[in-house]
């Protein structure tokens, strides 16, 4: 008979484990190889569209015109080539030959589908020294011999070419997505969490072990995603959130794990014993943790956005990996190493248990009884500060990261300073008015008015039957604040207006009004995810430590957390504070999911931490009845392995902050900037003094509510030994 009582799934899974390791490496080889064949064979149609699901005006729009009109190759164009040159015009011989031989080569590419004007009369700027030369392509992977042949061009000292639009601008974010993958995640996110690792453990491989789980949770996540393909649009940002949420949450598992191993085997247990304690113990609460994330992230599905659920589908698939190798993969490791684990040891703070010495524990103890000396002065001062941190929250505007936020160094970025410079009128994503009924002469009206207006330009009239099709250019980035202001207008107020009184209907779509709705497809439903969310944590928390003050006190610390750093992220990426430092751009929005999903991950994040700090307050709350004193030592007991926790998650996603996306950087710094709050202000200040405040009545539980089942998140032994605080 085992000396403790382990009759749960996770400690019957964990000696299991470590009882046959060589059957769970098979398992898992097996399913490592088919992930690695799905990756190969089947991952496709990734694209960087943040498409809207359901009928929204631009999707209405769009059948409109399929179901009354025929292609129109004026109406394909999808991006166009701009030819300058300060040595000659474009009534020049060179000039006219430069154009034909670019036309040329770009139509031996096999790639153009049409040409969008008389290549002989193309559109010429105003100072005759700049030549348009509008496209049509049918992927993001057919402009790239035509950015080849634009390149090879450009290197003619006489002339200047550039290329930009709609699938130019796709392919740089395709690029730039993979870039900063490489660059961030890999190159700085997975060596620093490494790094974080060795100083917890104090040994080389305790801290490899992780990282091994890591990416094999990643690997196989991807061959998830490429089954999922098959049938759904995913973003290509599915990519990078796997990668992220991979390295974060399965390292952290496993920190939690191994961590809970060694600590019981610094107690006397055997091996075996060691091993099933941590599934006792560790492997619940990465259980419940891990559950946890999954539903939370499970209400960014109700956001019906491609890119919303490929981002939940991404993060909600690479934590259910992250949990199965941590309760099965990670038990065999353990077996089959035992204290090989601590291997390598690192000198000075690997020579002793990092639970049974444990500096940090102390400075964090040291922190929190001066906390409690004064416990409502403390939490007072803390409150303010958050407080003041979150109050730019009210000037978020949100909106869509365009070509403008690339670097110059790109061909799209390039292409579309120079179709600014010398064709603002030309658009390659143009608004495209769809009018029904007879109303020729508004029709008419409508489109001088437009013509006339500073914001759009000369639209293109089509007529079939009782529809019209009026496609106006809208000047500046198709997503950017002045495209969208002036789609918004035209929708809301000039057609209600020009069509008063006809009997007409109009819809609009197009580049810009695809991303109004899609703007008000992530807004519209962000109260039901915080219900749901806010609910959820609730709930969980209150079955699982059977207190709804500790449940309502958790969701008040988070939305401390999350408004703190949502107020942060304005400061800087809206108001420019600090973005020199920091290498971000200054932005005029944030990018539409970056707030709700900010949202959803902080709260499932903040769960691991939670359940692992209050789990252990609890533990010494029984065996004391001292709150202040349970407070005090659960914080420094947690102390290293939730700060190296924090820090490999901040490592992660300073990594997407490091990159040249906007979107990612604005990600990236949210999530970092909550977690550093979580795991400083608010778990050294804020929690303790408010059960210090709060005292006996952190653990009341209605009677009505007396119910709920008893859910221990960390199965106690039933002979446990004194803790080393």
């Amino acid at each position: 008979m085992a000396p403790f009582e382990l009759v749960g799934l996770t400690e019957r899974l964990a000696r299991a484990c470590s009882r046959h390791p060589r059957r769970v490496y098979l398992a898992w080889l097996g399913v490592l190889v088919l992930s690695l064949a799905a990756i190969a064979l089947l991952l496709r149609g990734l694209t960087t569209e943040a498409t809207v699901t359901g009928n929204p005006e631009s999707t209405r729009a769009s059948k409109l015109i399929a179901r009354n009109f025929a292609p129109d190759p004026r109406e394909l164009v999808t991006d166009i080539v701009v030819v300058r040159s300060d040595r000659y015009t474009a009534d020049a011989p060179q000039f006219r030959a430069f154009v034909a031989d670019v036309a040329r080569r770009g139509r031996d590419t096999g790639k153009v589908m049409a040409l969008g004007t008389n290549i002989a009369k193309p559109p010429v700027s105003r100072d005759r020294h700049t030549v348009a030369i509008p496209i049509a392509v049918g992927s993001d992977s057919d402009i790239e011999p035509i950015v080849s042949v634009v390149r090879s061009a450009d290197r003619n000292p006489d002339f200047r070419v550039t290329v930009s639009g709609t699938h130019t601008i796709a392919d740089d974010f395709n690029k730039l997505s993979e870039h900063d993958l490489r660059a961030g995640e890999l190159r700085f996110g997975l060596p620093s969490a490494l790094v974080i690792l060795v100083l917890v453990f104090g040994a080389v491989v305790a801290g490899v072990v992780p990282v091994v789980m890591a990416i094999l949770s990643i690997v196989v996540a991807m061959g998830l995603v490429s089954l999922l393909s098959q049938g759904f649009d995913l973003s290509i940002f599915i990519v990078n959130m796997i990668v992220g949420m991979g390295l974060a949450l399965g390292i952290d598992y496993s920190l939690f794990v191994i961590s809970r191993y060694r600590e019981e085997r610094g107690r006397g247990l055997a091996e075996p014993e060691a091993i099933a304690m941590a599934g006792a113990t560790a492997s619940r609460a990465v259980l419940f943790s891990g559950s946890a994330f999954v539903v939370a992230l499970l209400g960014m599905l109700i956001v019906p956005t491609t890119i919303m659920r490929s981002l939940a589908a991404g993060a909600i698939l690479v934590g259910i990996v992250s949990v199965a190798a941590a309760l099965t993969l990670l038990p065999a490791v353990l077996g089959s190493l035992g204290d090989g684990v601590n291997r390598l040891r690192v000198p000075i703070i690997g020579r002793a248990s990092v639970e049974r010495s444990d500096p940090e524990g102390r400075m964090w103890r040291a922190i929190v009884d001066r906390v409690l000396r004064r416990p409502a002065v403390s939490l007072a001062v803390a409150a303010a500060l958050l407080l003041a941190a979150a109050s730019p929250v009210f000037g978020l505007k949100i909106g869509a990261s365009g070509v403008q936020t690339l670097p110059d160094r790109l061909e799209s970025k390039q292409g579309y300073i120079a179709l600014q410079r010398d064709f603002p009128q030309l658009d390659p994503s143009p608004a495209r008015i769809v009018i029904t009924g007879a109303a020729y002469s508004a029709v008419d009206k409508l489109r001088a008015r437009l013509a006339a207006d500073s914001r759009f330009g000369a639209g293109l009239l089509r007529t079939s039957r009782d529809v019209s099709l009026l496609t106006v250019p809208v000047r500046g980035d198709a997503v950017g604040k002045q495209a969208v202001a002036a789609v918004r207008d035209l929708r809301h107020r000039i057609l209600p207006a020009a069509l008063a009184g006809t009997g007409a209907e109009a819809v609009v779509g197009g580049k810009t009004a695809e991303n109004i709705d899609y703007f008000d497809a992530v807004t519209n439903p962000a109260p039901l995810v915080f219900a749901f969310v806010l609910g959820l944590t609730l709930v969980l928390l209150t079955v699982a430590f059977r207190s709804i003050v500790v449940a309502l006190t958790a969701i008040v610390l988070n939305l401390l957390s999350v408004g703190a750093a949502y107020g942060l992220l304005v400061l800087v990426s809206l108001h420019g504070v600090a973005t020199g430092i920091l290498g971000f751009q200054k932005v005029d929005v944030i990018d539409a999911w970056v707030p709700l999903f900010l949202f959803s991950v902080l709260f499932g994040l903040s769960m691991d931490y939670q359940v692992f700090l209050l789990s252990r307050i609890k533990e010494r709350f029984d065996h004391t009845g001292d709150t202040a004193e349970a407070v005090a030592s659960g914080v420094a007991s947690t102390a290293r392995i939730i700060t190296g926790a924090a820090l490999i998650i901040v490592a992660v996603f300073c990594g997407f902050a490091a990159g040249d996306l906007v979107m990612f950087q604005q990600m990236g710094f949210g999530v970092a900037a909550a977690l550093l709050i979580d795991a400083t202000i608010i778990r050294s200040v804020v929690l303790p003094s408010m059960m210090k405040l709060i005292g006996r009545w952190n653990w009341y539980l209605p009677s009505w509510l007396e119910w709920l089942p008893h859910v221990e998140v960390e199965r106690a032994p039933a002979r446990a030994q004194p803790e080393v605080v």
